[in-house]
């Protein structure tokens, strides 16, 4: 399937990280384009580390393949489906290149792009980052809630993450070293990449429509994976409804003192029996918010506490000896 490779460097320049969920279908046609890439910058070794993130069709059958006839090709396979971001940062903590680029299978980001990432590395970024100027291949709803995604993380967190900027990028070995210093278990990778800082810049390039299969996204893993970016990355939504609950008792106050003065002024009043089940309708309301905002960060440090690894690696195809 593959043309005759060299010999494997034990610590190869660059390292391709493809996380796999169920892409068997797009799997030969992804692996021409990568490979067709790769040898227009022959002088550079190359290793691609595949993460099978728990697929249950024959993902992990056709990798072991590509793997057996390509020792540059190496595999990890996960015991169940663990999650793209612990699927990343495996990858992250098994390769060996002096530099690694994450990307997906379905072909919407070119592994064209990655000579201009390259370009870039050599002009000494430590991280060269795709935007995706056109996402035409998206649906409107996917793009509008994206648009608004970040800008509302961007303003909720003191490491803002660029706009339509995904996971395919060129990351130097020092942002992965910094990286793979993080012990928390509750990992939101885009957040992640802007939080390391170092020497950054962007290439735009134009979102391709997926070659094969179908998206394992759907609006509320989305939904979650968004919630999930926020509470990751900052404690602002804390800190907002502080500020409001002082503002609502401040308020209350205020309202009590007034209703006091006209009581002695112009006597008791008849009671308004709407407004005051709106008032406790919308409180009650506030407070549900108030309370779930809390519970999603409780559960994230009861995850954090229990302690447990990021994933399980049931199997390795080229990595025994590493």
């Amino acid at each position: 399937m593959e043309k005759k490779t060299t010999a494997v460097k034990k610590n190869p320049d660059l390292s391709i990280l493809v996380s796999v969920y169920n892409e068997e279908d797009g799997l030969k046609l992804f692996f021409t384009k990568l490979l067709e890439t790769l040898e227009k910058i022959s002088s550079y070794s190359y290793e691609i580390l595949c993460v099978d993130d728990g697929s249950t069709d024959g993902s992990y059958k056709i990798l072991s393949q590509y793997a057996k006839k390509n020792k540059n090709i190496k595999v990890i396979k996960f015991s169940r489906n663990f999650g793209k971001e612990y699927g990343m940062m495996a990858g992250l903590k098994y390769c060996k290149g002096r530099a690694a680029i994450p990307m997906d299978v379905d072909l919407q980001d070119p592994p064209e792009l990655i000579l201009q990432f390259v370009k870039k590395w050599e002009e000494g970024y430590d991280m060269v980052y795709g935007i995706r100027s056109d996402r035409n291949s998206d649906t409107f709803l996917k793009r509008t809630t994206a648009k608004l995604f970040y800008k509302i993380y961007n303003l909720m967190t003191r490491s803002p993450i660029p706009y339509n900027a995904g996971d395919y990028r060129l990351l130097d070995r020092k942002v992965i070293n910094a990286i793979l210093t993080l012990k928390e278990k509750n990992i939101f990778m885009k957040g992640v990449f802007g939080w390391t800082g170092f020497k950054t810049t962007g290439i735009k390039y134009r979102r391709q429509k997926r070659a094969a299969g179908e998206s394992k996204w759907n609006y509320w893993k989305l939904w979650n994976f968004a919630l999930d970016g926020i509470t990751a990355s900052t404690t602002l939504p804390l800190r907002i409804w502080s500020y409001l609950g002082t503002l609502l008792a401040t308020s209350g106050m205020l309202y009590a003192f007034y209703i006091i003065a006209r009581t002695f002024i112009k006597g008791v009043d008849v009671p308004g029996y709407a407004s005051l089940l709106v008032f406790i309708l919308v409180l009650g309301g506030i407070q549900m918010i108030i309370l779930g905002i809390i519970g999603e960060y409780i559960g994230r440090i009861f995850v954090e506490v229990k302690n447990r690894p990021l994933y399980i690696v049931e199997d390795k195809v080229n990595l025994d000896d590493e």
